[in-house]
């Protein structure tokens, strides 16, 4: 630590997140949200400046070397503001309300956030991103911090009156208030037609530059296409899929997704890497798999979770948050490579063959450097080299091995070792997921890893989840999408593994979150519980962003507790709050994905498919595999050992199981909707037909 950073380690030199860790050094007078900075607001009549982004953010990097660590600015700021400084993955209850008041003043919203509060909380002035002097359109930061300073001097009754009107608007910005409208298929139709209308059918994914993954609604794709036989609906998803995974976007050295892409064609990421996107896109790729048999996607799905596994997860089991696009303050260079650095460690021969599949030039195709990227596809390289396609494939995963080889060399990108609840969720759903599907037990292993490690560290003594885990510290209220991703992912786990601890652990959640957070009056959720610290809005999470919204993922969880269980509490919980939804679900169905989802799997047809083990437990690995290699969504699979002693059964599965036992010693499947059940199905060879006839 440099003498400068000694003098100048301020109030978040204690914290536990490494966003906020970075800022300790600053000569800014930075607080942590918390009351002491709120009490000196108050007692000194100042204004807050309140600055929210995560370790990942490029621009928040940005804006700290260009204003935060600038000592004049710094000055100024202190002496003007109490100012704090907020990870917006620690907080996203902050997040939520005041970027909804940067949205409702400038039409947009990003990080770094920054927005001026008076001491009651009350925004009156923000944005984005600020350069220190005015530049590109945009004011500068030292003349933004002057006029709020002069303006809070001279105008403070009209900074009051406009702060009152901006939290109304932001009260009713955190709350659906679109009419009701049916649950039913026309709901689903809708939403795939505007989905398909806005699609590129160039080079994949959705409207213009800059494109995000959009993994809830590639799935509503899929969904759509079997629903509806919408041959238009897969095309556009398998283009989006083959598109993303040769593009840019992917790292076809170490796996895994960047979190979106600069351009339409998906070459030059956002180098990030998130947790949630990879989680995300896995469960994506993995249904495409199971609707196209294509093994690309099979492979795609493989190299993200190895990544995961690699680089991404806890020695006890958890998975970390994310990891940062810049490394030694250059956004990208891990990644990028220059034509002479793969011939040097390729050899010209390898590297002409390389360099051609993955669009490396001298000149580069970004910045000066290359992205790696497939543009052209093993059948065509083969033919242009004179080679078998294996052979071909072959070389090149010799070559991007000797290159991931060199690459480790190099200094690598910051990681941002918090472990999340929610986020967590959504991985431990993909991992177990793919363990079923791929027949992979690594995958299923650190799906229960990660499962106990967030139910043994991440709960209250009285029981109830909380948020974050970093260097042994657990903080903060769990927040609604907290239970619903966690709920989900236990009971992908559960059907993956079989064991009633996670079922259990799933309904003692969903329990708590229907006391805690319910809005009895409207029916859903806030997002913040009934015990949560009091700010200016208590939002009602309903509109998918980067991740799915508290609401949507909570019906998703519920409907599929309410399927297993047979407790119709949960079921009827879910479809109350898609009901809720529904009126955004047909006004704004493109922030409504995983809500959309959910709603496909409440119209079923759904089915419970319970299947007991006959003498030969073989037959029933074949019988499970032929299961998960359909796309068949809205499924709930359940296993039973033949030898159980009677009265083994957890007593919560007890109707779903009563009356259901192996004929003649065979492996025997009961394919069941509601809990009425079809003849049962004996054997392997009649199962194909039955899956068939769904």
């Amino acid at each position: 630590m440099s003498d400068t950073d000694e003098k100048h380690q301020n109030r978040l030199s204690d914290e536990s997140s490494p966003y906020l860790l970075q800022h300790a050094g600053n000569p800014v007078d930075w607080y942590p949200w918390g009351a002491e900075a709120i009490a000196n607001a108050r007692r000194d009549d100042r204004p807050i400046f309140l600055s929210i982004g995560y370790s990942a953010c490029h621009w928040c990097h940005v804006m700290e070397h260009e204003s935060f660590e600038n000592d004049e600015i710094a000055a100024s700021m202190n002496r003007y503001f109490v100012n704090i400084k907020v990870d917006r993955e620690e907080r996203p209850d902050l997040d939520q309300i005041y970027m909804n008041s940067v949205v409702a003043l400038s039409g947009r919203g990003g990080w770094p956030m920054s927005v001026f509060l008076t001491p009651e909380l009350k925004p009156f002035f923000g944005g984005t991103y600020w350069p220190p002097a005015s530049r590109m359109g945009l004011p500068g930061f030292r003349d933004v911090i002057e006029q709020v300073h002069n303006a809070w001097q001279t105008r403070r009754d009209d900074i009051h009156e406009g702060a009152n009107q901006l939290t109304d608007a932001v009260i009713k910005m955190g709350t659906p208030h679109s009419q009701a409208a049916p649950l039913n298929e026309p709901l689903l139709e809708q939403a795939t037609a505007q989905l398909l209308h806005s699609a590129d059918r160039n080079y994949g994914g959705f409207g213009n530059a800059p494109k995000f993954p959009h993994s809830m609604d590639i799935r509503l794709l899929l969904r759509s296409w079997k629903r509806f036989a919408n041959a238009d609906a897969l095309s556009v998803t398998t283009l989006t899929l083959e598109r993303m995974s040769r593009g840019g976007i992917y790292d076809h050295l170490g796996g895994g997704f960047h979190r979106y892409s600069t351009d339409a064609k998906w070459l030059a990421p956002h180098f990030e890497k998130m947790l949630y996107d990879n989680a995300l896109l896995v469960t994506a790729y993995l249904e495409a798999y199971q609707a196209t048999s294509n093994a690309d996607y099979a492979r795609v799905v493989r190299e993200t979770l190895d990544y995961i596994l690699r680089e991404m997860t806890h020695p006890d089991g958890g998975f970390y948050s994310t990891q940062d696009a810049d490394s030694e303050g250059v956004e990208g260079k891990f990644f990028v490579w220059s034509a002479e650095e793969v011939t040097e460690h390729l050899g010209r021969e390898q590297a002409e063959i390389f360099n051609s599949c993955y669009d490396v030039t001298p000149g580069g195709n970004w910045e000066g450097t290359n992205i790696l990227n497939r543009v052209k596809t093993d059948a065509q390289a083969a033919q242009l080299f004179r080679l078998e396609e294996a052979e071909l494939a072959r070389l090149l995963a010799v070559s991007r091995e000797k290159l991931f080889q060199v690459r480790r060399n190099r200094i690598a990108p910051g990681r941002d070792e918090k472990i999340l609840t929610s986020w967590n969720g959504l991985m431990i759903a993909a991992m177990a997921q793919a363990a079923q599907v791929l027949g992979e037990k690594t995958y299923q292993h650190a799906s229960c890893r990660a499962a106990d490690f967030v139910l043994e560290q991440l709960q209250s003594d009285e029981g109830r989840l909380l948020h974050a885990y970093k260097d042994g510290r657990v903080r903060f209220n769990a927040y609604l999408d907290d239970y619903a991703c966690l709920i989900d992912g236990l009971v992908d786990v559960f059907q993956a593994t079989g064991e009633t601890r996670f079922l259990d652990r799933a309904l003692e959640l969903a329990e708590q979150m229907i006391v805690h957070f319910r809005d009895a009056s409207s029916g859903g959720f806030f997002y913040t519980s009934d015990d949560h610290e009091t700010m200016i809005a208590r939002n009602v999470d309903s509109q998918d962003n980067a991740t799915p919204s508290g609401n949507s993922m909570a019906a998703t969880a519920l409907l599929r507790i309410g399927r297993i269980t047979g407790q119709d509490r949960f079921s009827r919980t879910g479809e109350e709050t898609l009901e809720r939804l529904s009126g955004q679900l047909k006004n704004f169905p493109v922030a409504a994905g995983q809500a959309l989802v959910a709603l496909d799997f409440l119209l079923g047809p759904s089915y419970e498919m319970a299947v007991v083990d006959g003498d030969r437990p073989g037959e029933t690995d074949e019988v499970l595999t032929a299961m998960h290699r359909r796309f068949l969504p809205n499924k709930v699979v359940l296993r039973k050992g033949n030898d159980r002693a009677a009265g083994s059964v957890p007593s919560l599965l007890e109707s779903l199981w009563d009356g259901k036992v192996a004929v003649d010693g065979n492996v025997t499947t009961y394919i069941c909707q509601h809990g009425t059940c079809q003849a049962p199905v004996v054997g392997t060879g009649p199962l194909q037909a039955a899956l068939d006839a769904l």
